[in-house]
């Protein structure tokens, strides 16, 4: 949504009840009379008549991405270095956190496209913009680059939550410091992480947890997950409407329902990845243009993965147009059907109801070859992958390190979206010292189970080993909140104290 296209804020505050027209009304009176009128939101959040956190809803709407509040973050500061003060302080930027190739950006304008363009230009990486309260945003960059100027590690927001406190081994007002802990011990063989407990469809956690306190409208990534499971009670067959324009979603959702189909919804590219491995959807309906992760680049990888590549994909999309597109995405990106926005309705739904016959047809002739029991377990692996990773491990147990690691290579190339096989090469690489290798394959099996202690501890011994020690910190910190036990969390946290 461009900036030309935000529908009025005070509309959108008047329809959530968050004001009434006479304080509207009182608010833009004021605006009207100041030398250097406030922006509507700060105002009603300084004035007590508007919470932040509601502000940022509102605001999110209105722009069309994640709110961020930061009177609730604690921001490691080091990650200031990609901005400078005083364009942060020209433009209204704050970069909250800087995660392998992504900078997570706090902004009073997400839609300043000229400062994300020179940013990913200069840095090499991709930025994701969230929207701010100006007032909250402007008091926010000069406490942080102020705290940085005196050598402190971390800006933490006025009402820092105290577990975000204590996963970062930082003192919480008023409570003891957790006594100490022996030394921690992290053991990364792969006889052991074989015997890792599975991935649970109720283990997948919010896309930008360690972000934002605040929910990622137009919908809470929980609530869409309940939704989804809620979904699985019916009949009809399971489609994925992944669109972050939430009237395009509740317009599909309802007349795709109304045809008897169940329908799950995701806003965000790496939700929607998520849902897919969740849930294992017979069909998609995938927008082109999404936050965190294009259309272009889910495709991409569930037509590359032998376990997903078989469910049909329907893009949409109101910025590329034209035959040749169509075509192009066919050929190039695997997907089965491609409709311009806006689209027709009988035209969706005639599309939808021939790809998912035509699936249905080609089940029916592979039946005897894939139970469908096997089929719809998100946590299945083929045949060929599975084998994959038993050769690896056998061949890791005979000492053949290197052909250990080609058996998982060939397993990932099956199954991309295994975090398995992505944590059991990871491990491979790390016992071979090939670190780096290690890393990104812990990262990769990480973004699909963002809850795994044991691919958390190990990527952050990674860390410490290849000297990224703010990154180390930032997985240990991970590690306390989700430690299996207390003793454990003890553990990590005198280890934490240590690297800080």
């Amino acid at each position: 949504m461009s900036s030309d296209e935000k529908r009025p804020l005070g509309k959108i505050l008047l329809q959530r009840k968050l004001v009434s027209q006479q304080e509207l009304d009182a608010a833009l009176r004021e605006q009207k009379r100041a030398v250097t009128p406030t922006p509507l939101a700060s105002q009603l959040v300084d004035d007590g008549t508007v919470d932040e956190v509601d502000a940022l809803r509102a605001l999110s709407e209105q722009y069309g991405v994640p709110g961020i509040d930061l009177t609730q973050i604690v921001i490691a500061l080091e990650h200031l270095d990609v901005v400078p003060r005083d364009l942060a302080q020209t433009h209204l930027i704050l970069p909250v956190l800087v995660r392998g190739d992504r900078i997570f950006l706090a902004a009073a304008d997400p839609h300043e496209k000229r400062v994300v363009d020179e940013l990913e230009f200069v840095t090499g990486k991709k930025v994701y913009s969230y929207i701010a309260v100006h007032s909250t945003l402007t008091k926010a960059i000069a406490a942080a680059y102020d705290a940085k100027a005196n050598n402190a590690l971390h800006y933490i927001g006025p009402r820092a939550p105290a577990e975000t406190l204590r996963s970062l081994g930082l003192p919480v007002p008023g409570e003891a410091a957790a006594p100490a802990s022996p030394e921690v011990v992290v053991d990364e063989a792969v006889e052991a992480a074989s015997r890792e407990s599975e991935v649970s469809t109720s283990e997948f956690g919010v896309i930008g947890e360690e972000v934002s306190q605040v929910a990622s409208l137009p919908e809470d990534p929980r609530a869409l997950a309940n939704q989804a499971i809620a979904a699985r009670a019916g009949g009809g067959k399971l489609i994925l409407v992944v669109d972050d324009e939430e009237d395009i979603r509740l317009l599909l959702g309802r007349v795709l329902a109304q045809q008897g189909y169940r329908v799950i919804e995701a806003d965000r590219g790496l939700l929607a990845l998520r849902m897919v491995k969740e849930h294992l959807p017979d069909l998609i309906v995938l927008d082109a243009m999404l936050p965190e992760l294009h259309g272009f680049d889910i495709a991409r990888r569930i037509k590359g993965s032998a376990k997903y590549g078989r469910i049909p994909i329907v893009m949409v999309s109101a910025v590329y147009r034209g035959p040749r597109v169509a075509d192009d995405l066919k050929q190039n990106y695997g997907v089965e059907e491609y409709l311009e926005k806006p689209f027709r309705i009988a035209s969706i739904l005639e599309v939808v109801s021939r790809l998912l016959r035509s699936r249905q047809e080609e089940a029916e002739g592979n039946a005897r070859n894939e139970p469908s029991s096997q089929s719809r377990d998100p946590e299945y692996l083929s045949a060929e992958a599975e084998r994959a990773l038993r050769d690896g491990i056998v061949a890791y147990k005979g000492g053949l390190m290197d052909e250990a690691i080609e058996h998982l290579k060939r397993g990932v190339s099956i199954d991309p979206l295994s975090y398995r096989l992505h944590f059991h090469l990871a491990l491979l690489f790390g016992k071979k010292g090939q670190i780096y290798e290690g890393i990104q394959e812990l990262e990769h099996a990480i973004e699909l189970h963002p809850k795994h202690f044991a691919a958390l501890k190990n990527l952050a011994v990674l860390y410490e080993k290849a000297g990224f020690k703010n990154k180390a910190i930032e997985m240990w910190a991970r590690c306390v909140v989700l430690a299996p036990d207390e003793e454990t969390a003890a553990s990590v946290r005198v280890h934490l104290r240590q690297l800080i």
